[in-house]
């Protein structure tokens, strides 16, 4: 009985010990998880089939940028969406010899598509300029998650020139066609 007793603590010890050092190499509780999906949308459909009819794109790459306090890049990933336009990325929450990342400074968005016809990324939900992540969707025991909103994609058909920048060239090149003479 005393030797059943004695293995029981054994095991137990030896159970906690490795819980914490799965804790500290890395393991769920020093573990961020991102994920999200990338559709398609394509305006020359009615409206309704615009806004609920969005499919999902298949090998998009999504990427997630971490910042230091000096605004150095510190932490770069990405990964590609699955056949349901799914993208699941995990992080460390601890890095460069165990200095801890911290998730608000890090921002995901959309990189490329495979896409031939879908391929112009949207700023819905902040596809193209990138979304910071704020606090997780998910907090269990250890577990860590972020879900996103979805990204877009559309057609070239579908993209609205930004007027911003057309002005600021056509003033410029009118510029240039003044400062010549």
């Amino acid at each position: 009985m005393a030797q059943a007793f004695l293995m029981m603590m054994m095991i137990a010890t030896s159970s906690i010990n490795f819980a914490e050092a799965f804790k500290e190499e890395g393991g769920m509780g020093g573990v961020i998880h991102v994920g999200g999906k990338v559709l398609c949308q394509d305006c020359s459909q009615g409206w309704n089939e615009w806004v609920h009819g969005a499919k999902p794109i298949k090998g998009c790459k999504v990427s997630i940028t971490c910042m230091d306090e000096r605004k150095r890049v510190i932490y770069y990933g990405s990964d590609q969406t699955d056949e349901a336009g799914d993208y699941e990325m995990t992080l460390n929450k601890y890095i460069n010899g165990g200095k801890e990342l911290d998730p608000n400074k890090c921002s995901v968005r959309l990189v490329s598509s495979p896409d031939p016809v879908c391929n112009i990324a949207t700023d819905f939900a902040s596809g193209r300029s990138g979304v910071k992540l704020r606090r997780p969707t998910v907090v269990y025991r250890d577990f860590i998650k972020h879900v996103l909103s979805p990204f877009y994609y559309t057609t070239p058909m579908c993209d609205e020139p930004d007027a911003a920048t057309t002005t600021t060239h056509s003033s410029s090149s009118s510029y240039a066609k003044q400062t010549k003479y």
